[in-house]
């Protein structure tokens, strides 16, 4: 299986993909996957699904539900609650698990987070989460202060970062904000928060050089990931010649200098197995604790860094995952 297929995404606002006809197999239970910007890696999915003894095509159904637009997933999410579906997956930002959960309070719903759900009012508790919700949370901004710190021992020298970021009317933004400002402070780096405006990239990164920054992170964005996107800011990054640092290995993969974030496939298939495989066996969703991520991947492309001129100190070499010569 290739990592690529987390970043598997179609160019047009809405997707409706049955992967498993439901009227050839109507008592076989059926999974809704409601995702915005981004499927994620659907086979890791399925291998937990397989390790709770559920597998697509014999005795379990799954349909695929994607956007890019965040005015289409109510629509969608009604769609998917109509289907009858045994259980939700809400992928792609607290958005889809927010539509997924005003359209039902009775289907189980299983989301990834990029942020602690309680802020969203999607859980009450993480251990007790109550109602029809549970999921995994995947700590972008935590994760957002480690790739600070670990692009500050790259370029040590530099005293001024900017921060690319999504919309700053995102579900995410306000809170992820305080947060980042807060890890530069306490690293005595000057970081500045650089919204991409209606998907003007250049423009971004034309504030990123007027105000002469030193390096760049990429923040955690659905709609960074989409293929154009990616390849617009890895073009761009290296045009300007600004060291960056990504929130996931495809990124790296594909050019970028280093890469940092939780390990995709393992969260997906927990959440196939730990979550969606017991719900489907009769677990309530309220009795499945919210969890974080507990591997990490940080990925460095030497070639990159040999071609910007940069040494990659020995720690980051003693803590990378993966080398990309």
């Amino acid at each position: 299986m290739k990592r690529r297929e987390f970043i598997t995404l179609l160019g047009s606002a809405a997707l409706s993909w049955p992967l498993t006809a439901r009227a050839q197999q109507p008592k076989v239970p059926v999974i809704g996957w409601l995702a915005f910007g981004q499927f994620g890696p659907a086979n890791a999915f399925r291998q937990g699904l397989a390790d709770a003894g559920y597998v697509e095509g014999r005795n379990v159904a799954i349909e695929f539900r994607l956007t890019n637009q965040l005015s289409l997933l109510p629509g969608l999410a009604a769609d998917v609650v109509s289907r009858e579906v045994a259980v939700i997956f809400a992928n792609g930002s607290p958005s889809a698990a927010l539509a997924a959960k005003a359209a039902t309070s009775t289907i189980p719903i299983v989301f990834i987070s990029p942020e602690d759900p309680r802020k969203y009012g999607l859980v009450a508790s993480l251990n007790r989460p109550e109602g029809n919700v549970t999921g995994m949370n995947f700590l972008v901004a935590e994760l957002a202060g480690k790739r600070l710190q670990l692009l500050s021992e790259l370029v040590p020298q530099t005293t001024t970062i900017a921060y690319l970021s999504g919309p700053q009317n995102s579900v995410v933004f306000e809170n992820l904000r305080s947060d980042i400002l807060a890890a530069a402070r306490a690293l005595g780096r000057d970081l500045f928060i650089v919204p991409v405006v209606q998907g003007d990239y250049d423009a971004a990164f034309r504030t990123i050089a007027e105000r002469r920054a030193g390096a760049l992170i990429v923040g955690d964005y659905t709609i960074f990931y989409v293929p154009p996107n990616r390849s617009k800011i890895l073009e761009l990054a290296t045009r300007h010649n600004i060291p960056a640092i990504y929130p996931n290995v495809v990124f790296a993969e594909d050019g970028g200098l280093m890469s940092y974030g939780a390990e995709a496939l393992a969260l997906y298939r927990r959440l196939g197995s730990d979550y969606v495989g017991r719900i489907l066996k009769g677990t309530k969703p309220a009795d499945l604790p919210v969890q974080q991520p507990t591997k990490f991947e940080l990925v460095i492309n030497l070639k990159t860094a040999k071609a910007m001129g940069l040494t990659v100190p020995r720690v980051l070499f003693a803590a990378a995952t993966q080398v990309i010569e």
